[in-house]
C-alpha cells in the first residue's frame, strides 16, 4: 500500500464533456475550487473538435483563465493537430488517448489503434511530458475481453518513446482480479483511470493501491463518461477515493470538505445531484462521536 497518492483531477474535462455545455467562466469557476481543495494535477481542458464534442468547445480561453499556484496542468489531445493547439495555448502536459479496442478507437478519435499510436508517440517526441491513456484496457464494449499481453504491447511502446502510461476501464468491466491480471504484464508503475458504470471503481482502486499503484485519475462528483461508448458510467469520484484514502492513512493533498464544496459546486452546475456516494451521504467524519 503506498504512502501517498497522486490524483489527477479530470473532472472539468472528463466529467463535463458528456453534459451540457457550460460557459467558460462556469468551467474556471470549477476549475479554481478544485485547486484550492489542494488538487495539484488537473486535466482542464480538451483540444478536440467542437462539433464531436461541444462541452469542450474555447479551450484556449479556459487555458488562458487558469489561475497559478503550483498546479500542473493537462490537456487531452486527440491528434497531432490538437497537440499543436495545445502548445499555441501554452499547455505542456498532455494526455493522449489510444484504445486497445480497433473499433472504439475508429469511433472514439477516427483511427486504428496503430495509427492512433503513431500519432502519440509523434506527440510524445516533441511535446515535454505526454501520458498515453490506453482506453478499453480491461475490456471493450465492441470486442468484449481484451487480452492483458495486448495492453502491455501498447504500454511498452510508449514507454520506449519515454510516455508515462495510465489504464482506463473506459466502460467500467475491470474487477479486482482484472485489474491484477494486467498489472502482472504491465507493471504498477502505471496510473489508473476508473469508471464506476458497474459500482466497482472504488474497490479496484482499492485492489491496485495494494499492488503498488500510486497515481489515479478521478473525477469531482464522480462525473463524466464516454460519448463514444453507449452506457458508460461516470469516473471515481475523487471525494469518494480521497475520504477513504483519508481514513486509511494515505496521503493525498486534498482537503475533504473544500472538495465537496466543489462537488456541490458542479453539481448546481449540471443542474443534478452528481453520483459520488460521499457527496450524498457525507463523510464519515461527521458521523456523532466520530474521531474525526
Amino acid at each position: 500500500m503506498p504512502t501517498a497518492l497522486r490524483v489527477r483531477e479530470v473532472g472539468p474535462r472528463d466529467g463535463l464533456q458528456p453534459e451540457a455545455p457550460l460557459g467558460v467562466r462556469e468551467r474556471l469557476d470549477l476549475i479554481r475550487a478544485l485547486a484550492g481543495a489542494g488538487l495539484h494535477d488537473i486535466e482542464a481542458v480538451a483540444f478536440v473538435s467542437p462539433r464531436a464534442v461541444p462541452a469542450m468547445a474555447d479551450a484556449a480561453e479556459v487555458v488562458a483563465g487558469l489561475p497559478g499556484g503550483g498546479v500542473t496542468w493537462w490537456a487531452l489531445v486527440p491528434n497531432v493537430k490538437g497537440a499543436a493547439l495545445a502548445a499555441a495555448a501554452g499547455i505542456d502536459h498532455l494526455t493522449v488517448t489510444v484504445s486497445v479496442s480497433e473499433t472504439y478507437s475508429m469511433r472514439n478519435v477516427g483511427m486504428t489503434t496503430a495509427e492512433s499510436m503513431e500519432a502519440a508517440l509523434t506527440i510524445a517526441a516533441a511535446a515535454p511530458t505526454v501520458d498515453v491513456v490506453l482506453s478499453c484496457a480491461f475490456g471493450s464494449p465492441y470486442e468484449g475481453e481484451i487480452a492483458p499481453h495486448a495492453v502491455a504491447r501498447l504500454a511498452e511502446r510508449c514507454r520506449e518513446a519515454g510516455a508515462s502510461v495510465t489504464l482506463a476501464d473506459t466502460t467500467g468491466v475491470a474487477t479486482p482480479r482484472r485489474i491484477s491480471d494486467v498489472l502482472d504484464l504491465v507493471g504498477e508503475q502505471v496510473g489508473l483511470h476508473l469508471h464506476d458504470t458497474r459500482g466497482t471503481a472504488l474497490v479496484n482502486a482499492y485492489a491496485a493501491m495494494e499492488r503498488g499503484v500510486s497515481r489515479f485519475d478521478t473525477a469531482v462528483g464522480g462525473l463524466g463518461g464516454s460519448p463514444f461508448a453507449a452506457g458508460a458510467g461516470g469516473n471515481l469520484a475523487t471525494e469518494d477515493l480521497v475520504h477513504l484514502c483519508d481514513d486509511l492513512g494515505v496521503t493525498t493533498g486534498v482537503d475533504l470538505d473544500a472538495l465537496l464544496d466543489a462537488s456541490a459546486l458542479v453539481a448546481r452546475l449540471v443542474g443534478r445531484a452528481v453520483p459520488s456516494r460521499v457527496a450524498a451521504a457525507g463523510p464519515r467524519s461527521r458521523l456523532a462521536g466520530s474521531d474525526g
